[in-house]
């Protein structure tokens, strides 16, 4: 053996010897059990208590919602037998499949206005700096303290005279207005903490003004678009005053108006008017479900630099 393959020899570690079966690996790191903290107890069992709380509200809305006609003033919290035709004598014995079109339409219908409307608004409020932005800022603002209640009196003589009363159009652009300025402010803040940066080197290479918009800037403000979508669509989904208002053929209320027929003069339908509630609140709570995670990062876009 020649003298640098004997010095590569002497210098290579021994290997370090294997332990019997079952037994530790010398050398190696104990993974010990992973102990809960006493504060840590009692911010899950805090945590659990309050959302117990806040769901118990709903487990009595559809334990309500289940209970024959008979047990309704029982003092009971759970009913003898469920009673699931409640949900088939709702759907037909009212315009409660009426109503659910109706609201999907403009809450839809609002939300995809509103859009429309509020992103190149937000967007060249946000990249130009022009003369009295802050006092647009400021009245965009002011407009959310007006209530849609001051106002309908003003708003059902305009739309009479318009011939445009229990039509699905007028709820549309009635919601569409009301949530326009929220959907400004915040999209407003979150193309601002966009670096423009990223739009001057897509114009260098060839896009214009509205192509970096819609394939640089756009993308990157998906999660502000999301927030101001489902708060848009929340607040169309939830009015009931307009619809009230506006609306006067049952087939053409609003599902919050329609739930509301359940309530009579002298009795409430307990029953029917809880499983309304039921099949009013599950496309919300599903729609929040799916982009949660989009929501609460739009809602804090622009908090960390």
């Amino acid at each position: 053996m020649d003298r640098p393959a004997l010095t590569r020899a002497k210098a290579r570690p021994a290997p370090t010897p294997r332990s019997p079966a079952g037994g530790t690996r010398p050398g190696a790191r104990t993974v010990r059990p992973r102990t809960l903290r006493p504060r840590t107890l009692l911010i899950a069992a805090v945590a659990w208590l309050l959302a117990a709380v806040f769901l118990l509200p709903y487990a009595e809305m559809v334990i309500t919602a289940l209970r024959p006609a008979s047990e309704l003033r029982d003092a009971t919290y759970l009913p003898t037998e469920f009673e699931w035709s409640n949900f088939v004598n709702v759907w037909r014995e009212s315009h409660l499949g009426d109503n659910l079109r109706v609201t999907l339409l403009v809450a839809g219908g609002s939300t995809l206005l509103v859009l429309l409307v509020a992103v190149p608004a937000a967007y060249y409020t946000a990249r130009v700096k022009f003369r009295g932005r802050n006092l647009f800022l400021l009245l965009v603002l002011v407009t959310q303290m007006f209530q849609p209640t001051s106002l309908l009196v003003g708003l059902y003589r305009e739309f009479y005279q318009l011939h445009m009363l229990n039509s699905v159009w007028t709820l549309i652009l009635c919601n569409a207005a009301f949530n326009l300025a929220f959907a400004i402010w915040i999209l407003t803040a979150y193309f601002a903490s966009i670096p423009v940066a990223l739009e001057e080197s897509a114009m260098i290479d060839g896009l214009g003004r509205g192509g970096a918009l819609l394939r640089i800037t756009l993308p990157l403000a998906m999660p502000g678009v999301v927030t101001a979508m489902i708060f848009t669509f929340i607040a169309a989904w939830n009015e009931f005053v307009m619809g009230l208002t506006l609306s006067t053929i049952p087939e053409n209320q609003p599902l919050t108006v329609g739930i509301n027929s359940f309530i009579g003069n002298y009795t409430v339908q307990w029953n029917y008017l809880f499983a309304g509630s039921v099949i009013a609140i599950v496309p919300v709570v599903v729609l929040f479900a799916l982009i949660e995670r989009k929501v609460v990062s739009g809602l804090t876009a622009g908090s960390v630099k």
